[in-house]
């Protein structure tokens, strides 16, 4: 969450299999004026260097997920480190520019204190989330647009940090976050709350409260 008493979330996408919600996503935000972060994996970037390039140019914000989605726990150190490195380069290749973050996003959001240091060592911040609409889980798990805007409206707080997917799962082409979208970004104007950018922390826009702790590094922007 971002520490703050403003009503303030924000919305952020993963993309590691495919790009299919990806033009209703665009779409959405760009209708509303709402603003993005978008974690893709640096394989993701590297099969759909196109979409890199349209996210940027929409004026979104770009993090890292990795280069190739694994269980972090598995890896050493420095498989660790390198999925890290792999991925910045992927997306820079890709065509980010500017439009990329120091944010990093594990995989399955399996962290632990070590490895966020390790993270933040490579100069990320490590940025998970409030909520996960679980829309990623497609009809076939259970999920329906309806219980994916039910997840993010009941998650609605000062800071909130939305997670969802921009792809679907073994090449298919059914994507609940996409179609849920416009609920959720109408929810949240309804309820009193605007939809923040990412990338305007690093500025300080944002009252944050409490205050992070001193010392604390980058790595506070946690769920």
């Amino acid at each position: 969450m971002i520490r703050t008493r403003e009503r303030v979330v924000a919305v952020t996408f993963n993309a590691a299999w495919n790009d299919a919600g990806l033009e209703r996503v665009l779409g959405e935000l760009a209708r509303r004026h709402a603003p993005a972060t978008f974690f893709l994996t640096g394989d993701f970037a590297h099969r759909y260097p196109q979409v890199v390039k349209r996210i940027a140019a929409a004026g979104h914000g770009l993090g890292n997920h990795s280069h190739s989605h694994p269980h972090f726990k598995d890896l050493t150190a420095a498989g660790r480190r390198r999925e890290v490195r792999t991925a910045d380069r992927s997306l820079r290749a890709a065509g980010a520019e500017r439009a990329l973050t120091p944010f990093f996003r594990f995989p399955y959001s399996e962290t632990s204190p070590a490895q966020i240091r390790e993270v933040n060592g490579l100069g990320f911040a490590d940025v998970e989330f409030t909520t996960d609409t679980n829309g990623w889980m497609g009809t076939k798990g259970g999920m329906t647009v309806e219980h994916a805007a039910a997840r993010a409206l009941d998650a609605l707080r000062p800071g909130a940090i939305l997670q969802m997917h921009v792809g679907a799962r073994e090449g298919g082409t059914e994507v609940i976050d996409a179609q849920a979208l416009p609920q959720i970004l109408d929810a949240i104007t309804a309820h009193g709350y605007r939809v923040i950018d990412l990338r305007t922390l690093l500025t300080s826009p944002v009252r944050l409260w409490p205050p992070p702790e001193k010392g604390a590094g980058p790595g506070f922007l946690r769920n």
